[in-house]
């Protein structure tokens, strides 16, 4: 059995492949991929008319740009020397993909909380990716240079103090170390303060699936069912509905007995399509209103599609054939309480799918309006849960060993988030570019 002075000699040795100072540095290289190109290849095999949301989204902003563009990310970072230090990679570790989510118990916990891209991978992706869009929104938010590069350092400097903490605790205890929601609360009274709305704990606990049912869905005749709100979300065709029917019992198969046997006390009543976030818009996704004692005790899961990582073609084969077993096993292992309804299976076309509670209560303090201590602070919760997500995947202390006591890494990284965040905002004009030019068709604000 290795020990932990073997483990951190490992991480140390890793310095001599790429020194720490080294990712300070980062040049597009000459055959760099069109931004726009790697759109567009990525929407090949999406539903059309819901890309003019998509190139919409992304167009509003270079932060907005930047969560839809992970795949133009991915590319950048794999064009790099990498430690070789394995984690389970979230994959888009974006700012916005960070809140409040309940566990199974309903206590509310600080986390990641999107896991479409995850895949086995350098930790310091993770960590770059999460970099760079804390400069981008300080740069959003009207932050000083220094400020921008500060609130990266900030985010990376925790990631570091928290992978060292977890390398000297025993095993257990890293796998239930859990971010109590409570950590939000100074964001949370310095948002009030300043007049702004952010997220409440208060609110957050309330938002139950009962209140995305009054919100969601709506009588007609006696029956409920959920809310059209075309091109957002709109009934699912007889056929679709056909489908999802017939594969809830697939799904029903890849969850643990328990939760199978809650499973079976709702019947399902409706089906609805429904566009998701930025990066997810023309694929494939549902909505399913399960009833269960009555039409005032629901259950609404969202069935989404699963693809290939868009870390996939940069990396060494994963474990997971099925895409959709892919995301509800990194999210497993990332986030610190689970949704007890994940579950994944195969539906029309051969297309792999995973299915979710939808709206499980859950919340961010978000960007928007962020003074820079504010957004510093936010920065160093998310390098804190990104550190004890990977510490669960990873060899933790290979990962401590090789960041070490100084701060060399988070000063290179910051570096790079500067930079990143420059190369961020010419390619958010170049899709502008292509939007004025007739290349992209764009929907604003939908």
């Amino acid at each position: 059995m290795t020990t932990p002075a073997e483990r951190a000699r490992r991480g140390r040795d890793a310095r001599k492949r790429v020194p720490r100072s080294a990712h300070a540095v980062w040049i597009p290289s000459v055959d760099r991929p069109d931004p726009v190109a790697v759109l567009e290849r990525q929407g090949r095999d999406r539903l059309p008319e819901l890309l003019p949301i998509r190139y919409g989204r992304m167009a509003a902003s270079p932060f907005a740009f930047l969560r839809g563009s992970a795949a133009v990310m991915a590319a950048d970072l794999a064009a790099q020397p990498h430690t070789g230090l394995t984690v389970q990679l979230c994959g888009d570790a974006h700012l916005l993909n960070f809140g409040l989510y309940a566990g199974p118990e309903r206590a509310l916990y600080f986390d990641l909380d999107d896991f479409d891209e995850t895949f086995p991978g350098p930790f310091e992706w993770d960590v770059k990716r999460l970099a760079a869009s804390v400069a981008v929104a300080a740069r959003e938010n009207g932050h000083s240079e220094p400020k921008v590069r500060r609130a990266a350092l900030e985010a990376v400097a925790a990631y570091r103090t928290a992978v060292r903490r977890l390398s000297r605790l025993d095993e257990l205890a890293v796998w239930y170390e859990r971010i109590d929601a409570e950590r939000l609360l100074p964001l949370l009274r310095s948002a009030r303060q300043r007049g702004r709305d952010g997220a409440s704990l208060t609110r957050a606990r309330r938002r139950t699936s009962l209140q995305a049912l009054h919100k969601l869905t709506e009588v007609v005749d006696g029956r409920r069912r959920i809310i059209h709100d075309p091109p957002l979300i709109e009934p699912a065709g007889a056929s679709d509905a056909a489908a999802l029917r017939k594969i809830f019992s697939d799904y029903r198969s890849t969850l643990a007995g328990e939760p199978r046997l809650l499973l079976d006390r709702y019947r399902f009543v409706d089906a609805a399509r429904k566009v998701v976030g930025i990066g997810s818009v023309g694929t494939r996704c549902f909505l399913v209103l399960l009833a269960g004692r009555d039409t005032d005790d629901p259950l609404l899961l969202q069935i989404k599609e699963a693809r290939s990582s868009v870390l996939e073609e940069h990396l060494p084969t994963g474990p997971y054939v099925h895409p959709g077993h892919r995301v509800v096993a990194g999210q497993r292992l990332l986030q610190a309480s689970g949704d007890v309804f994940l579950g994944w299976m195969t539906g029309p076309q051969g297309r792999a799918f995973y299915w979710r509670q939808l709206r499980d209560p859950k919340g961010s303090a978000g960007d928007a309006g962020m003074s820079p201590g504010e957004l510093a602070a936010y920065a160093r919760l998310c390098g804190t849960a990104l550190a004890r997500a990977h510490a669960r995947t990873g060899d933790r202390i290979a990962i401590a060993g090789y960041l070490g006591g100084a701060d060399t890494f988070e000063r290179a990284v910051a570096d790079f988030a500067v930079t990143y965040a420059d190369r961020t905002a010419a390619d958010h004009a170049a899709l502008g570019t292509a939007v004025a030019a007739g290349v992209v068709r764009a929907a604003p604000g939908v």
